[in-house]
């Protein structure tokens, strides 16, 4: 039996697909329309709040956790998407977006690490 990635893939797509339909609209609620809107103190996302919720190393895991899974949740999808419309060069569409989500991991993990309380 030839090995497969596919159960990695589907992984990475099934935990980003969950964190994108549950996590990132409450994400945009608490972050977009609770202050507005008066449901939230003016000051709860001051600039040093949230670089010290940020500077905890527990709080990095979790917003990268967040971050990598949606990217490449997105990245399947846009892979897939291609190829419905009609793009059948799928190992260019596969390293295109894969290498995006890759990048963008990578950025945002070195984005986190620099946040070392030092700011």
């Amino acid at each position: 039996m030839p090995v497969s990635n596919k159960p990695i893939v589907w992984g990475l797509f099934a935990g980003g697909g969950t964190l994108a339909a549950f996590i990132v609209p409450a994400l945009i609620l608490l972050t977009s329309l609770a202050v507005p809107l008066g449901f939230l103190p003016a000051d709860s996302l001051s600039y040093d709040r949230v670089l010290g919720f940020l500077q905890n190393p527990l709080a990095k895991i979790c917003v990268f956790g967040i971050i990598f899974l949606v990217i490449w949740h997105a990245a399947h999808r846009m892979r897939i998407t291609a190829n419905d419309l009609g793009f059948r060069a799928d190992k260019i569409a596969m390293l295109l977006f894969y290498g995006l989500a890759a990048l963008g991991s990578i950025l945002a993990a070195a984005a986190l690490l620099r946040l070392d309380g030092s700011a």
